[in-house]
């Protein structure tokens, strides 16, 4: 049965931690730029956490502040200007405070960061963070300086954005190119994915709209104009690396750049066919499910 912690980050924000299943052994998921915990690794139908306590885990996934069932930031509605609220460094915190809950709880604790949230395992790894692997699925590392536009947070930079039903749906159709969507997702997969989306960071408006905050923004611009946010050698745990082959954000020249970067000498990349940025989400969720459930099966038994 699905539970959801309170936590403190050092600096007294509150943090929800969402945790299915029991065991000495524990996966950390930790989301990306635009969507909390529960869409990205719950949505019912599609859960990955529920895959890792099938196979014999227990999972949390972390709502970093701004996101989720976690505290709000008053910076969020700040006039622009300034440095937009929750980098990864911040988010790197929020991660430090749910690393010490799961750690004292289990005796191997795995963690997975997706998209935006690799940048946040990255620097919380940096820092000395102790965990048994990392995955950095879908990783956004050091993008082509080309991408600077795409990701700008504005001009003085905006600390929220928000996002329609439908731009969505767009963007994640736009991973499929010419290709019908029901190729690759289910018919009511996004049906399910923007209802729990919208259960969390919902905001009025005549279209269904959900908010996030604009750090994110920040660091992907500073990522692909200036070089990563972390130091990818100083990542000395095991190390996998997995994208799906229509990723369009997390391209295969950066993902092999983070795997290349990475200090550790276990490592190991891995390209799924037939799978975009949602991939968790997707008809091949179980091949993602089943190469990093593979990764932590290998780890533990060395």
């Amino acid at each position: 049965m699905a539970t959801t912690h309170t936590i403190t980050a050092d600096d007294g924000t509150a943090l929800a931690l969402h945790a299915e299943g029991a065991g000495d052994r524990a996966v950390l998921f930790v989301h990306g730029a635009t969507f909390g915990a529960r869409p990205a690794f719950a949505t019912p139908g599609y859960s990955w956490l529920a895959a890792a306590v099938d196979a014999g885990r227990a999972a949390y996934a972390l709502d970093a502040r701004g996101y989720g069932d976690s505290e709000r930031p008053a910076a969020m509605d700040a006039a622009p200007g300034g440095d937009p609220p929750v980098r990864a460094d911040v988010a790197a915190d929020d991660l430090a405070a749910a690393l010490a809950f799961v750690r004292a709880r289990h005796d191997a604790v795995h963690l997975v960061g997706y998209s935006w949230g690799s940048m946040i395992a990255g620097v919380a790894l940096e820092r000395g963070a102790a965990v048994d692997s990392v995955t950095m699925y879908a990783p956004v590392y050091a993008p082509d300086p080309d991408r600077v536009a795409e990701f700008d947070p504005g001009d003085p930079p905006a600390p929220k954005r928000e996002v329609t039903r439908t731009e969505t749906r767009d963007r994640w159709d736009a991973h499929f190119g010419d290709a019908e969507p029901v190729r690759y997702r289910d018919d009511d997969a996004f049906d399910a994915f923007w209802e729990t989306l919208h259960d969390g960071q919902s905001v009025p408006g005549e279209e269904q709209t959900i908010e996030a905050p604009n750090g994110t923004l920040a660091d992907l611009t500073e990522a692909a104009r200036d070089g990563p946010v972390y130091d990818a050698a100083a990542v000395s745990a095991p190390a996998l690396v997995v994208r799906g082959s229509l990723d369009r954000t997390a391209t295969r020249a950066d993902g092999l750049a983070l795997y290349d970067a990475l200090g550790t000498d276990d490592r190991e990349y891995a390209e799924l066919a037939g799978g975009s940025h949602f991939l968790a989400l997707e008809r091949r969720r179980r091949a993602l499910f089943d190469r990093v459930r593979a990764f932590h099966d290998r780890i533990e038994g060395e």
